[in-house]
């Protein structure tokens, strides 16, 4: 199997939307259900010049997608915050795996990030798992960070620092 990862564009809306509406996707990020293709065209078409989202493609199908986003602040531009999720049906098969590497290639080699950071909700074991690979490391714990479910639940702020 063939992963490709490559930069997002606005013809990707559908395929991201999909990623967006996959239950376990979503349910592990910040996002709605029932986004519209709409607001996902919207989005990439807003994304500025520290905005990197990209991909990943299997067989012509969108499977995941990856942001990397970076701050013009001048005293902050050393680091950026990740946001991914993988479609339901690819998690566990090294669709992850693939995007976060590309990431943190770009990160080291082309953008000079010397932080990366990220929340994931505490009981996301999968994906704690999968960013400790890529060396981040706990930071902290954000108590009734975001509501999910019909409740408030707490999440890990993450990073990773060269």
């Amino acid at each position: 199997m063939d992963i490709t990862i490559r930069k997002a564009d606005p013809s990707d809306a559908e395929g991201i939307r999909k990623c967006n509406t996959a239950q376990q996707a979503f349910r592990n990020t910040l996002q709605l259900p029932y986004r519209s293709l709409e607001s996902v065209r919207e989005f990439l078409n807003k994304s500025g010049d520290g905005d990197h989202i990209l991909v990943a493609v299997i067989e012509s199908e969108i499977v995941g997608v990856i942001g990397l986003h970076g701050s013009s602040k001048p005293r902050i531009n050393h680091r950026a915050e990740i946001g991914m999720m993988v479609r339901d049906d690819w998690q566990g098969k090294g669709v992850g795996t693939a995007m976060m590497q590309a990431v943190v290639d770009l990160a080291d080699r082309w953008l000079n990030l010397t932080r990366i950071d990220l929340t994931v909700f505490t009981d996301n074991e999968p994906a704690i798992a999968l960013y400790r690979k890529f060396g981040f490391e706990i930071e902290g714990t954000l108590r009734k960070y975001a509501f999910r479910d019909g409740e408030f639940v707490d999440a890990y702020l993450m990073a990773r620092v060269k």
